[in-house]
């Protein structure tokens, strides 16, 4: 006689399983809430009863509209539970962005924190949707935390498939409209939870950066693994550093521009960091000089992530390898994961010995589906089981990977070919420059030239001319700056990263007669800034 087979089940259970196991324990923080695990996990429940009261099912899109509320972690989870996909907006991205979004990934329920009513109410008017359900009294739509509060918390499980989309996570353009990429339930894999030991030792992460991007994936993680996630609703380095102090946080994710904001703060010096075991940073380049100024303030705690949304993780550079007697160590991405096979490629697809650059090519169980409704380009990237990154890079004869610059930023100039990560980490190493931008900019010619975007330490008295002959030392001539703009602040994506197309659509400006780059840009409020009293020269 046959047995049938178990219901499918995913991360999500794996999460509810844990919060279930020690119900009484703190899951969650936020502003002056504690929520335990086990409100944590009904509230889940009855929010899923309630999607499902309105009609949502496996296969149809809930996309969220919210900051770093617990309610839109619980949201995601309760519509992956119904097997139906998620997408959360950037909060970053004009309205118009944010509406096509909502209309190419066919929302059925837009689900908007009350705090972006207003915007809702814009996306909303730009793209209709059958639903707009808020996480609390709001001017517009129906609340659905009313309705899932009158719900049994009654487990809901199994209903999502193997094969079928448990997200579309968008990259965080700032132009034009971002791709897609789907994960699927399968390849989003299992999370193996821990037993928990004693409260002290459950590791406690802090999210300053948005849940949209990758610290709600390693909020997924410790919470599977028995941990409190600490919320904050957006970065501000003195908030970052007493939260650390206040929750005795373990476990922080930060993109590198802002975590040298964070070491960088007056307030650095006379905060309690002793919790720390971990800080991962990732998603951007990082300053092997800035990485090492981490290491002296915060110690043995720093953990480098390799990966795309379109590959999950590629490799680590471990804290056993932030080592300042190996500084060179801190120019690779680390070592490659073991499930990960990772080629490096010339144009014409022939595998490259050690040392010799190409495009990064990766096979893995973690690869995405596929672009959302975009076949053509899908195809263009994954070719035979390989995706194809986009990133240049080599491999080296001790197994690290090291990232050179991204295939559409790499400058071709006259003579050959600048990469811009190598020569940011050049101007970086100057112990007046706290952060640096390169980027290309084509003339009316169609000629492209080498701008940088510099960002000098309070008080420091470098000049261009400096700089320059500095690079024309170390580089030679053809990594020469034709420009460069000291700036008080350089722009940032949502995400957190450089904005280099908003510095290349300026610095175009400036060359066709309109306002320069200055150090007063007005780039909005995610920023770097030089404020007086921060960073520290570095030895």
């Amino acid at each position: 006689m046959s047995v049938a087979a178990p219901p499918f089940r995913t991360f999500v259970d794996d999460i509810l399983d844990s919060l279930g196991a020690v119900p009484s324990r703190e899951a969650l923080v936020h502003r002056e809430r504690r929520i335990t695990a086990g409100e944590f996990r009904d509230l889940v429940h009855r929010l899923a009863h309630a999607l499902r009261a309105r009609g949502l099912e496996r296969g149809q899109t809930v996309t969220l509209l919210s900051g770093n509320l617990p309610e839109a972690l619980a949201v995601r989870y309760a519509a992956n539970l119904l097997g139906c996909r998620v997408t959360h907006l950037y909060g970053g991205l004009s309205a118009g962005t944010q509406a096509a979004i909502v209309r190419d990934v066919e929302t059925r329920a837009l689900v908007v924190d009350p705090s972006y009513a207003a915007r809702a109410a814009e996306v909303a008017g730009l793209a209709p949707v059958p639903y707009v359900l808020t996480l609390g009294v709001s001017s517009i739509g129906t609340d659905l935390l009313e309705s899932a509060a009158a719900l049994p918390a009654e487990p809901i499980s199994g209903l999502a498939r193997p094969e079928d989309i448990c997200s579309i996570r968008h990259t965080g353009g700032t132009t034009g409209h971002p791709k897609g990429i789907c994960t699927s339930f399968e390849r989003a894999g299992r999370l193996r939870p821990e037993p928990g030991g004693e409260e002290a030792g459950r590791p406690r992460q802090l999210v300053a950066t948005t849940l949209a991007h990758a610290a709600g994936l390693i909020a997924d993680h410790l919470l599977a693994e028995g941990g409190t996630v600490v919320l904050l609703e957006d970065f501000d380095p003195g908030r970052v550093l007493a939260a650390i102090e206040r929750e005795r946080i373990t476990h922080l994710y930060l993109l590198p521009p802002l975590l040298y904001r964070t070491v960088d703060h007056p307030d650095a010096d006379r905060t309690d960091t002793s919790s720390l075991r971990q800080v991962i940073y990732g998603g951007c380049r990082a300053s092997p000089a800035r990485i090492a100024d981490a290491i002296r303030r915060l110690g043995p705690v720093l953990l480098q992530g390799y990966g795309q949304t379109e590959s999950g993780s590629i490799s680590v550079l471990g804290p056993e390898d932030h080592d300042l007697a190996r500084p060179w160590l801190l120019r690779s991405a680390g070592r490659v994961l073991n499930g990960v096979d990772v080629a490096i490629r010339d144009a014409h697809g022939n595998d490259l010995p050690h040392g010799e650059h190409g495009e990064i090519c990766i096979r893995s169980a973690m690869i995405m589906q596929g672009y959302w409704k975009q076949p053509e380009l899908t195809a263009e990237v994954l070719r035979d089981g390989w995706l194809h990154t986009g990133d240049i890079g080599f491999l080296d004869a001790e197994g690290y990977l090291t990232v050179v610059d991204r295939i559409k930023d790499m400058i071709v100039v006259v003579g050959g070919h600048v990469y811009t990560t190598e020569l940011e980490d050049l101007l970086d190493s100057h112990p007046q420059v706290l952060h640096s931008a390169v980027f290309g900019v084509r003339d009316g010619d169609g000629t492209e030239h080498v701008h940088a975007a510099v960002v000098r330490a309070p008080g420091a008295g470098v000049d261009a001319a400096g700089l320059r002959a500095m690079v024309r030392e170390r580089r030679g001539a053809m990594y020469e700056p034709a420009h460069i703009a000291f700036v008080d602040q350089l722009p940032l994506t949502d995400a957190g990263k450089p904005d280099k197309k908003l510095l290349r659509s300026r610095a175009a400006q400036a060359d066709r007669g309109g306002e320069p780059l200055s150090t007063g840009l007005p780039f909005g409020d995610s920023v770097i800034t030089s404020a007086p009293g921060c960073g520290r020269p570095r030895p």
